[in-house]
């Protein structure tokens, strides 16, 4: 006979799983709590006792969504250049191709800024990529730079990566946007890196 605590989490992942596929399928807003109890088979009730609205089912999807792609193998070729602007902008395609695939896109990128608002949609992603990003400056900018500098320059690489899934959210081809982009990427960090080795 299964406890409380696994029939509680099995309840939350049907609700998380329905909620996730009705975000992508139809966007946050155009979906209900009533649409998500339903596709999860429980009562309305059941999805206010865990979650104390619509809000918070949808930033708990975001988190496991950025978790997955936080998560996902990092591929041979992405790990292969040992310039670490190369390496960087291989890390930036592989985010941006994942976070501009149809089931993610409108979750991530398309209705996450604006509904769990910016300052907590940048919180998040700095949660599960941060401190990667700051390593990733560090070898950058080399073992004489000050961590007041690696922590600027991180913050601007981040935010160019945030702005650049944002650009692939709304692009025709948003597989081809996201070469371009890291690419640029790539090509400007080229550049710091010089400099910050002169």
């Amino acid at each position: 006979m299964a406890s409380q605590a696994e029939r509680r989490a099995t309840t939350v992942a049907l609700i998380l799983s329905q909620a996730r596929r009705l975000f992508t399928e139809r966007g946050f807003e155009a979906t209900s709590i009533d649409d998500i109890a339903e596709g999860a088979g429980v009562a309305k009730g059941a999805v206010y006792h865990h979650f104390a609205a619509k809000e918070a089912v949808f930033e708990r999807v975001l988190e496991d969504v950025q978790a997955e792609i936080a998560a996902a193998p990092v591929p041979a070729e992405a790990l292969a250049p040992r310039d670490p602007a190369a390496q960087i902008a291989a890390a930036t395609l592989r985010y941006l191709s994942a976070a501009s695939e149809p089931a993610v896109r409108r979750i991530l990128l398309i209705d996450g800024p604006t509904v769990i608002g910016w300052r907590r949609w940048r919180e998040i992603d700095d949660r599960f990529f941060g401190a990667g990003a700051r390593l990733a400056m560090k070898w950058l900018l080399g073992p004489d730079a000050s961590d007041p500098e690696v922590d600027a320059m991180t913050h601007l690489m981040m935010g160019a990566v945030m702005e650049a899934a944002l650009v692939c959210a709304t692009a025709d081809d948003p597989r081809q946007k996201a070469e371009e982009l890291s690419s640029a990427l790539g090509r400007m960090l080229g550049g710091l890196a010089g400099d910050a080795r002169r």
